[in-house]
């Protein structure tokens, strides 16, 4: 049975993602326009620090939401104790 709190939680992260990754538009084609030899502008790198830092914990959500769905349906393998840091103890 689908859990409608789950699809629920991915569509509101997938809005999440994509209204983060919308808002780059902006700052991405002032920056886009900006002539070769030129710095970029002050107020143009901190728009992108804040929205970048977003966009990436939006894309982090809903990545680990989408990898405990797979994981419910066994899909993706638990990455726990040894396995998760890289160890192998064979």
């Amino acid at each position: 049975m689908t859990d409608l709190t789950e699809i629920d939680a991915l569509k509101a992260s997938l809005r999440g993602a994509r209204h983060a990754a919308e808002a780059l538009a902006d700052v991405a084609s002032r920056v886009e326009q900006t002539a070769a030899p030129a710095d970029v502008a002050e107020p143009d790198l901190g728009e992108l620090q804040r929205l970048t830092l977003a966009n990436a914990i939006a894309a982090q959500a809903l990545r680990g939401l989408v990898e405990s769905m797979l994981r419910r349906r066994g899909k993706v393998a638990d990455l726990t104790g040894d396995a998760a840091d890289g160890v192998n103890d064979e």
